[in-house]
């Protein structure tokens, strides 16, 4: 059986963002490594991942970590001349019920506010 992290891990290395998107609860909640606001639903979420899928370059998960609470999707890629590591923290779907959270957390602070300036270009 495929969980939904796994189905997650691959929609996203085959840039297959509306299957991405389809594994989530319509009231998805989105948290940005550089936006205070939460971003809720679907709608939300298709914009924010097409735009990363736009940024990051070399994009490729490195490794996964599971428990009863949730999954931890680690990746590298690089943005414009920067080197960024980064977690996508997937919260729900077990019991075959959709993913509710996405959290990303990225590091170091320079690619950071370089996907910031990109996405907030791409997002005006």
């Amino acid at each position: 059986m495929v969980t939904p992290a796994a189905a997650f891990r691959a929609a996203i290395e085959r840039k297959d963002i509306d299957a991405a998107v389809a594994l989530f609860s319509d009231d998805v909640v989105f948290n940005s490594p550089i936006v205070h606001k939460q971003y809720v639903g679907r709608d939300a979420l298709r914009m924010i991942l097409t735009g990363v899928t736009q940024v990051f370059t070399d994009f490729a998960y490195r490794a996964e970590y599971g428990g009863p609470e949730g999954h931890v999707l680690e990746f590298a890629c690089r943005v414009g001349e920067r080197d960024l590591q980064g977690v996508d923290i997937l919260r729900g779907g077990s019991d075959g019920e959709p993913l509710t959270e996405l959290t990303v957390l990225v590091r170091p602070y320079s690619a950071a506010t370089e996907l910031r300036a990109r996405m907030a270009a791409l997002l005006a």
